[in-house]
């Protein structure tokens, strides 16, 4: 297995049994690799600053002192670049549209297949998300519940045909260079795209841009 292929992840949980448990099972796949384990997000920056930041973070919701959304919000600010797969034992609504908002790739139960669990950790690696009937399902019905459409300011209105072209390719597995051969546009455009579509619409991420692309009915699937 080259190096380069290797995915590097971090555990973050607090019950020391699902851990290693966790740990033993993705060590099973030759292309995963676990750099370290925590046991909360005090422990977990305790952990960054020995080892180097893992490709994918593996983060439980519910921990004791700082939990999954405190520990995400501090990931978001000192590392950026840092992917985040969210673990839970709830199918709670609000939890998932607040671990999204925040910048999770993914959320996932705790009782999944070791092959959603693999799939999940190689998709949030590749391309940044990874949305499954769980998220959309809780997703769509949690944005009906709780979003108020803002009669003053359409978000559709400040976006032109090829950036609404460009966020419905950013909904596929296709990465940015691939996006550009299907636009027929150099990496040099669709980093200009994503960088404009970005700051008109306060995203952050393509994970935020998936939510809103499902959001307001761009994707066309």
């Amino acid at each position: 297995m080259n190096a380069a292929d290797t995915i590097t992840i971090a555990i973050v949980d607090d019950h020391t049994l699902f851990r290693d448990g966790l740990a033993n099972l993705l060590s099973e796949f030759s292309h995963i690799q676990v750099l370290f384990k925590a046991h909360n997000g005090e422990d977990l920056q305790k952990q960054l600053a020995l080892h180097p930041l893992p490709d994918v973070t593996l983060l439980d919701v519910n921990m004791p002192g700082m939990d999954g959304f405190a520990t995400l919000s501090w990931l978001t600010e000192h590392h950026p670049a840092a992917r985040v797969l969210a673990l839970s034992m709830f199918e709670d609504d609000m939890s998932i549209i607040r671990m999204l908002r925040k910048g999770a790739g993914g959320y996932v139960m705790k009782e999944c297949k070791a092959a959603e669990l693999v799939t999940a950790i190689e998709a949030v690696h590749r391309q940044g998300y990874y949305i499954n009937e769980l998220v959309t399902g809780k997703l769509m019905r949690a944005l009906r519940e709780t979003d108020k459409p803002d009669s003053k300011t359409n978000p559709l209105a400040l976006l032109s045909d090829r950036e609404l072209e460009f966020i419905n390719w950013c909904c596929t597995e296709l990465t940015y260079k691939e996006i550009a051969v299907e636009m027929n546009a150099s990496p040099r455009t669709i980093d200009g795209y994503r960088e404009d579509v970005f700051e008109k619409l306060g995203l952050k991420s393509r994970t935020g841009l998936v939510i809103f692309a499902v959001k307001n009915r761009i994707y066309k699937g």
